[in-house]
């Protein structure tokens, strides 16, 4: 079942329905998904040599939003990160916010969503400097996702942390001892703290009935390359699936999801113009990263990550990225090149 599909269905009854909320990124994000991998998103030409036979291909739209643009990404994040393998356990920390600030976060995103990973970041890296845990500066990949499994509106960032630091002092690495990163309990205090307090300078007025526990979860996720390809389906994954999309009926459209804690299957069925709505909640504001590296993960810290590699013995390659496939020719079999590019006349968002 093709979003696109429903798009096209459900998109009239989308703007009486919720026409008067939809902002230029959700109307940008749907013309892409529609235009995606059809003549109107512009064409790609590919020539073998050998035999002058040529095959025109359309091209993908490339917004972050479409469920059909997600899986480069993933392999490409993945290639990455093998660049920064490290031989130790990873953990995962996920940060989220109350469901009372879910209206403020979705009313001021931009504001909100950088609070939540300047806050969330700031925690961790101030408890891995103190002497009492860890004493040394962290490295972190975080990934922003305001969605939860029933794709509901549910922002939270997900942090995950190489388990060990640098110890800029000492001039040596840390490893963290056992499979237990920090307290989620001090965590999720801390985080609250921070969190209130930059509401409160950029003027926001907050909701009376906020709760006094936050929710902070912090998990060791594994070790290795295994871990990495868990996490890079689990970071990179779009809002929702095409094959989940199981059903489309009587003006109704029906997906699956895996329920958090029991694991069990479950199926959600909405109006089609309520489904559309509820998938452009996640559209995030244009230019805004969801994904940062921080620490001696980040871009500029290549030569304090290298250091740390030669501290734990890895061994060192050169970054191979993964590439996409050529089509071949179908009457000689040899590989196609590509001889012209006709793009469309609009932006990815």
């Amino acid at each position: 079942m093709e979003l696109a599909t429903i798009i096209d269905q459900y998109r009239g009854e989308l703007e009486q329905c919720h026409g008067d909320r939809l902002l230029p990124g959700h109307r940008r994000a749907m013309d892409a998904i529609l235009r995606c991998r059809t003549a109107q998103s512009g064409q790609v030409r590919w020539a073998c040599h050998d035999c002058d036979r040529h095959r025109d291909y359309p091209l993908s739209c490339g917004h972050r939003s479409c469920p059909r643009c997600q899986n480069h990404e993933a392999t490409q994040w993945l290639d990455r990160q093998r660049a920064k393998l490290l031989p130790v356990d990873y953990f995962m920390a996920t940060f989220t916010l109350p469901a009372q600030l879910r209206a403020l976060a979705w009313r001021h995103q931009t504001i909100v969503y950088s609070l939540l990973f300047d806050c969330a970041v700031s925690t961790l890296k101030d408890f891995g400097l103190n002497p009492d845990k860890l004493g040394a500066e962290l490295g972190m990949t975080a990934v922003l996702h305001t969605h939860a499994r029933d794709k509901g509106f549910h922002p939270h960032v997900h942090i995950i942390v190489p388990g060990g630091g640098v110890n800029r002092l000492r001039r040596c690495w840390k490893k963290v001892k056992g499979r237990y990163l920090f307290n989620e309990f001090a965590l999720a205090a801390v985080f609250r703290a921070r969190m209130l307090d930059g509401l409160n300078r950029a003027g926001m007025i907050l909701p009376a009935n906020l709760p006094e526990k936050w929710v902070v979860d912090c998990r060791r996720v594994g070790r290795g390359e295994p871990a990495l390809e868990y996490l890079s389906r689990y970071l990179y994954r779009g809002v929702i699936a095409e094959r989940d999309i199981i059903a489309n009926r009587n003006g109704k459209v029906t997906f699956r999801y895996v329920e958090s804690g029991t694991g069990a299957s479950k199926v959600r069925a909405l109006h089609g113009a309520d489904f559309l709505w509820l998938i452009l909640h996640h559209v995030l504001p244009r230019g805004f990263r969801r994904v940062r590296d921080y620490g001696f993960l980040h871009g500029n810290a290549k030569k304090l990550l290298g250091l740390v590699q030669l501290i734990l013995h890895v061994k060192l390659a050169f970054p191979v990225e993964s590439k996409r496939i050529k089509p071949t020719c179908p009457d000689c079999g040899q590989p196609m090149q590509i001889a012209s590019i006709n793009r469309g006349h609009w932006q990815p968002g």
